[in-house]
């Protein structure tokens, strides 16, 4: 039997004097507090030389050259909402539609259009392009799949003589590119660990270092500005696969990365529906040999997908959020489990790993989980789990399970948690 509701004893003057802690403010009705602090953030802007608004000028018109406020002041929840956006125009929607062509008008000389040909550029692309480079920092470069980037990369950056370090306990796609096709084609391949150490001993005579920090699926973390330092004075370049952490919680080109990598298919799109990945760089030359590789080997993504992956986009910062807080909330739980060991969080993004002792339990835990579902990849807005040894490439211990947390309630998330490892036991 549960409580009855508690009853409502405030009266009508009661709720009065509560409303009166709230004040008339520039953007409506504020509490208090709220209302100075926007008051006096707007005194800020005025003084520092933002126009204030000239009533004289009628709706749907802008002043002559309004000053903007620097992208740099804008928070990242703020940012990633605008991200790619075209200027405000009257009468068009936020974000354009989908272009679908594979050829497009295109008289005369190529240079006379600025599109001719779906496989070589598309206005989707350039849009979510220009989103994704605002947040990493750089010139990015969308690709049909984060194999796909990663492949841009390793593919048309290294050739014969060329020797790459790429991680023993990263995702085991770099690792089949390295042993089956790179090292046919004359390039060296020198695998270590996730330790910062272990890599940068390896960099010595590197032409690309490859890391990933977090690690999939092992979730180590590396110092990683110290750690792309120490490549970089050895001489090589460095690429960073930042998928789980992604621009929100890290950025490598502002810690010295050449380039950073990422599935896009995980949080940045955030919805498990969509296949994409994305490489940005720095430098705009290797961002143009990247784009001609793309086009070269057809590694495009769909037009409607691309404008799906920006649609989901804005949505970043509160998925992120409310996922850390459920990861967090079963990071907890888990560590006062004395049946559960080598519990691992990172300390942000989605993903909590943990061994359960062998694959019979791990695959028991699976099948009772009721709210949280058995499947592979992380970042979506549902929480999943699966017990990752079963893909046989050894990475991980074969009881350990990766969950991924989703947006649902914390509370109902680790009472799910907790109740398949009873019935597991």
């Amino acid at each position: 039997m549960t409580d009855p509701e508690p009853k409502d004893d405030t009266t009508a003057d009661d709720r009065r004097g509560a409303f009166s802690a709230w004040v008339p403010g520039e953007a409506g009705v504020l509490p208090r507090g709220v209302a100075q602090q926007a008051r006096a953030r707007l005194d800020r802007m005025r003084t520092s030389g933002r126009p204030a608004a000239d009533p004289s000028v009628g709706a749907g018109t802008r002043q002559d050259a309004p000053a903007e406020l620097p992208a740099a002041t804008l928070a990242a929840a703020t940012r990633v909402v605008g991200a790619g956006l075209a200027p405000p125009e009257q009468g068009r929607p936020f974000l354009e539609g989908p272009t679908f062509a594979a050829p497009f008008h295109a008289a005369g000389e190529l240079s006379d259009a600025p599109y001719y040909y779906g496989r070589m550029g598309n206005p989707g692309f350039e849009a979510y392009e220009r989103a994704l480079g605002a947040l990493d920092g750089g010139h990015a470069v969308v690709f049909a799949s984060g194999m796909a980037a990663a492949a841009a990369v390793l593919l048309r950056l290294l050739g014969p003589g060329d020797l790459l370090v790429a991680p023993t306990d990263g995702y085991p796609g770099v690792v089949h590119i390295a042993k089956e096709h790179l090292a046919m084609r004359g390039v060296g391949v020198r695998l270590v660990p996730t330790d910062d150490q272990a890599i940068r001993r390896a960099a010595k005579g590197a032409s690309l270092v490859w890391i990933e920090s977090p690690a999939n699926p092992g979730l180590q973390r590396l110092e990683l500005e110290e750690t792309i330092a120490a490549c970089r004075r050895a001489g090589a370049r460095v690429a960073v696969d930042n998928t789980l952490a992604t621009p929100l919680r890290q950025r490598p080109l502002e810690l010295g990365a050449d380039l950073v990598v990422s599935s896009d298919s995980k949080h940045l799109t955030g919805h498990s529906d969509l296949v994409l990945g994305h490489v940005s760089t720095g430098d705009e030359e290797i961002a143009d040999q990247l784009r001609q590789w793309r086009t070269l080997v057809g590694s495009i993504p769909g037009p409607f997908e691309v404008w799906l992956a920006h649609r989901s986009l804005a949505t970043l910062d509160v998925r992120l959020q409310r996922q850390e807080e459920v990861a967090a909330a079963v990071h907890a739980a888990l560590r006062d489990r004395e049946d559960v060991s080598d519990v691992r969080y990172p300390g942000f993004s989605s993903v909590v790993g943990f061994d359960l002792g062998s694959p019979r339990r791990a695959r028991a835990f699976l099948a009772a989980l009721d709210v949280v579902v058995e499947a592979t990849s992380f970042g979506g807005i549902h929480s999943s789990a699966e017990r990752r040894d079963r893909f046989g490439d050894g990475q991980v211990t074969p009881g350990y399970v990766r969950l991924s947390a989703g947006i649902e309630s914390p509370d109902d998330v680790v009472a799910d948690v907790l109740r398949a490892l009873d019935l597991s036991s």
